[in-house]
């Protein structure tokens, strides 16, 4: 019986860590940072911090908050969730840092035509833009090269 309990435990912490990942995600995806959300639900940042790290549980009304916050639906926070499938390697993968510098930085950029070719250049390195990845031009102090 307790094998079966740890087994349970380990699923029910991995489904707090996703839930929080989701959390942050979205957050960050709508450029809101953790003082914001909590200022707005009337906590204070670490609680959010803890939230999305899975340290404490979010309760369905907590949950319900922060979906009206982050203007999603609370489904949202389970979309694509296997918490037997997962290893903790993935779930850091999700965590990548990167990308939240990513959206940061991005956000900081007030020109909207560098923003659009910002967004060009991602789109095109990613293989989801109009020509092929790794086929970009850059300009060459004689003429044009292909990266």
């Amino acid at each position: 019986m307790d094998q079966a309990r740890e087994q349970s435990a380990r699923v029910t912490r991995r489904v707090d860590e996703f839930v929080g990942e989701q959390i942050r995600r979205r957050r960050t995806m709508l450029g809101l940072t953790q003082d914001q959300l909590a200022q707005a639900l009337g906590i204070s940042y670490q609680q959010v911090q803890k939230y999305e790290t899975g340290t404490n549980r979010v309760s369905a009304g907590r949950l319900y908050d922060i979906s009206r916050v982050l203007d999603s639906g609370v489904g949202v926070f389970f979309d694509g969730i296997e918490p037997d499938r997962e290893s903790p390697d993935e779930a850091a993968d999700r965590g990548n840092r990167a990308t939240i510098e990513l959206v940061r930085n991005f956000q900081a950029i007030m020109d909207p035509q560098v923003r659009r070719a910002v967004s060009s250049l991602v789109k095109s390195l990613s293989g989801q833009g109009g020509g092929e990845a790794g086929e970009l031009e850059t300009e060459q102090p004689h003429g044009k090269a292909l990266i």
